[in-house]
């Protein structure tokens, strides 16, 4: 497996403040406006992005993450089970406007199912998508991210990555884009 680095942390954190500015140009006042991470990797970008709106304006932003195990297409199809993660939604959606946040927008399949997931807390009036990353050539479903931090193109068989300061010992933010390694040429 091959690796490099695609985004380092100063542009990490240029399109943070460029996806916060474009949610405050759309949603003005974030009273109305909610914000759902999707389990496990969307909850750390929603927590940064929760973070950088409330510096920004001064307003208060509710924030919760929410799992899709249960409402994937393939739970069932899997050899082994898929553990669950923990889904915190401390407000009601009914009416209001929800921010869905995921790090990586690949086949579109997990946010068709965070949609179904979402649904049992009430019907908001509208649903946004907002992605650091937008693999755009890989999509399965006919879903499309509002608000975008950059797109790449990249191979069915390549994995993007996002790697937060602090979690899993990374120490600083950085995507990274893992390879497999290409087969030597014949000679």
């Amino acid at each position: 497996m091959t690796s490099k680095v695609l985004i380092s942390a100063p542009r990490i954190e240029v399109m943070l403040t460029r996806l916060c500015h474009q949610l405050l140009e759309n949603h003005e006042d974030l009273t109305e406006t909610v914000i759902l991470g999707l389990q496990p990797r969307g909850t750390l970008l929603a927590k940064r992005i929760g973070a950088k709106l409330s510096e920004i304006s001064g307003q208060a932003v509710a924030l919760g993450w929410i799992d899709v195990t249960f409402h994937r297409d393939d739970f069932r199809r899997r050899d082994t089970p898929l553990q669950p993660n923990a889904t915190h939604v401390p407000y009601v959606i009914e009416g209001k406007r929800v921010v869905l946040i995921d790090d990586v927008l690949f086949t579109g399949r997990t946010v068709r199912s965070a949609l179904d997931a979402m649904i049992a807390y009430g019907r908001p009036r509208k649903v946004e998508l907002l992605v650091l990353i937008d693999r755009y050539y890989a999509r399965e479903l006919p879903i499309e991210a509002s608000y975008i931090g950059t797109s790449i193109n990249s191979s069915f068989n390549e994995r993007v990555q996002v790697n937060w300061a602090g979690e899993n010992a990374a120490t600083q933010d950085e995507v990274w884009l893992l390879s497999p390694d290409a087969p030597s040429l014949p000679s």
